[in-house]
């Protein structure tokens, strides 16, 4: 099973974002993320061994129909795409 790297800062939800290590979407969320303090927990699925991968990009895909990065999931229970600056910030309150 394959493990998400935590970053520190204020916890406003339970943020897991799928990301790709290639991606200028997914660096310019984590870049967001990160200048506005919040905590989340982020893989890098193309860095992971393949059955890792194979297990991350499912869920993704139980997410996120089209399987496209980042994907973000709040709480457990609502998803964000693509870079979405203006989602996120709300959810901030910033």
């Amino acid at each position: 099973m394959y493990q998400f790297t935590h970053v520190n800062g204020l916890k406003v939800a339970d943020i897991k974002l799928y990301a790709l290590s290639t991606c200028i979407w997914c660096r310019k969320t984590k870049k967001l993320l990160d200048e506005l303090g919040v905590a989340y927990d982020f893989v890098e699925v193309d860095l992971l061994p393949d059955a890792d991968s194979d297990l991350a990009d499912a869920e993704v895909r139980k997410w996120n129909k089209n399987g496209t990065y980042p994907t973000m999931v709040i709480n457990g229970d609502k998803c964000l795409t693509g870079f979405a600056e203006t989602e996120i910030r709300e959810m901030c309150g910033k």
